[in-house]
């Protein structure tokens, strides 16, 4: 099963999306967006930049777990990883990113 994106209505009256990979673990989890269509245009974005390697930044939390983000050519982040517990997981989780960002959309609104 490949990965996927689900797009949900929070109760705030918001939107969220969530790229998931085909064993179903989150990689990768958008912003809070106003409209439903700003956040199928980010997923859109997702898509387009997920095999783009330039566009992943490698970070590190306080705690010093690793994570990434990934961003789109201007620069916004379209979507924040898990925090991981080596940069092995997180180089791998933006392997799975890159493997899985070209999936479908399952809309939950």
């Amino acid at each position: 099963m490949s990965g996927y994106y689900v797009l949900d209505k929070k109760a705030s009256g918001k939107y969220h999306f969530v790229l998931k990979a085909g064993n179903h673990e989150t990689i990768l989890s958008s912003e809070s967006y106003e409209s439903k269509g700003a956040a199928e245009n980010g997923i859109e974005s997702c898509r387009t930049n997920s095999g783009n390697d330039a566009r992943y930044e490698k970070k590190t939390a306080r705690d010093n777990s690793p994570y990434f983000n990934l961003k789109a050519a201007n620069g916004q982040v379209i979507g924040t990883s898990e925090m991981y517990t080596s940069t092995a997981g997180r180089d791998n989780g933006i392997e799975s990113c890159k493997t899985n960002g070209k999936g479908p959309t399952k809309d939950n609104t």
